[in-house]
């Protein structure tokens, strides 16, 4: 059905029918509610332009990617928020906008969008400890929320992130419950606020039990499979070599996996693994039951909740900013057992 036929359906003018679609303040509520009844029956949808124009907001929401972190856009991690992102997004008529860009050029691509109007937001990936995007975004008045949060900083700000610190306190601690004495971190990024945030709840949870913190027994860099494998070889190759690890992704949990496995050992009686399990589509924790002990907490969920709490920030503007923080479950896997004997341990 086109906009003539709903108009003559109705016995109104395609005018009429149009500002009633498009958010014009000049027609009745009586009105616009007849009118989306009958365009909901039909499933006629207006031009997503002509609502655009008639309310003056772009009806896209900007997604800015620097280049030094490009490799994002194949990250599963990243590919579900945007899904979940986009769902939203969908439901409420806008539309997206991926854009990479060079680092020294992003805060003028930003003001850019904002200048031509070009979006109603953006959504701030892969938040830094002391990100300067906060103070740009709240300077120019783009509204903006981050996915994550930014330690550094003063300003209020809507964000959503998940509790990192408890949720690698609680799986430290866990690991000391089964006897574990010896626990390695494989981490992300530690600029990046989330790995800040995950070393200092599995730091916490030594100094609770006494356990010196050991440098030797952590490692840092993007989350692979490959940082997961060299990792857990070299470490697992010392004489005094740790008996579990807590890894930061499910993908670099799966390469201490491999480096288990390659020395004859075996993840669960010999070594135990703890991993973040975002829930990905594309790479489970296995079935019913998980193969990894895990903090789980969906990052496509994450991205639903948090363009919900953007386009929010858009309709209502003088509202305070929404902080939202979700608490990870904790799983338990086949990845996980009581710390061997050094007489089975094997190295």
């Amino acid at each position: 059905m086109n906009l003539k036929q709903l108009s003559e359906q109705l016995g109104l003018s395609q005018t009429t029918v149009s500002r009633a679609l498009n958010g014009y303040p000049e027609v009745s509520a009586a009105t616009r509610l007849r009118v989306e009844a009958a365009a909901k029956e039909s499933n006629y949808h207006p031009s997503t332009r002509a609502k655009g124009l008639a309310t003056g907001r772009a009806l896209a929401i900007g997604h800015v990617i620097p280049m030094s972190t490009k490799h994002e856009m194949v990250n599963p991690v990243f590919g579900d928020f945007i899904a979940g992102a986009g769902e939203t997004y969908a439901r409420n008529g806008y539309e997206m906008i991926l854009s990479i860009v060079d680092d020294s050029n992003e805060d003028q691509i930003y003001r850019s969008l904002k200048l031509r109007r070009a979006v109603d937001g953006v959504i701030v990936h892969g938040p830094r400890i002391d990100d300067p995007r906060i103070a740009l975004l709240s300077e120019i008045g783009m509204p903006f929320a981050v996915h994550g949060q930014v330690t550094h900083n003063v300003l209020p700000y809507t964000f959503l992130d998940v509790d990192n610190h408890d949720a690698f306190a609680t799986a430290t601690d866990y690991l000391f419950d089964l006897g574990h004495r010896r626990i390695a971190l494989i981490n992300g990024l530690e600029t990046m606020d989330f790995a800040y945030r995950r070393r200092s709840g599995y730091e916490a949870s030594l100094r609770a039990h006494g356990v010196a913190i050991d440098p030797a027994l952590m490692r840092s860099s993007e989350m692979t499979e490959v940082l997961g494998y060299e990792s857990a070889r070299d470490l697992l190759g010392n004489s005094n070599a740790p008996t579990a690890f807590i890894c930061a992704s499910l993908i670099s949990a799966l390469g201490v996996r491999r480096a288990i496995e390659e020395r004859g050992l075996v993840m669960g009686k010999d070594v135990s693994v703890i991993t973040h399990d975002d829930m990905l589509s594309y790479l489970q924790n296995g079935g019913e039951t998980p193969i990894f002990t895990a903090t789980r907490s969906s990052v496509r969920t994450a991205g639903r909740r948090l363009a919900e709490s953007l386009l929010h920030a858009i309709e209502h503007p003088n509202n305070p900013p929404q902080e939202t923080i979700l608490k990870c479950e904790f799983v338990v896997g086949h990845s996980t057992g009581p710390a061997p004997r050094k007489d089975e341990h094997g190295f």
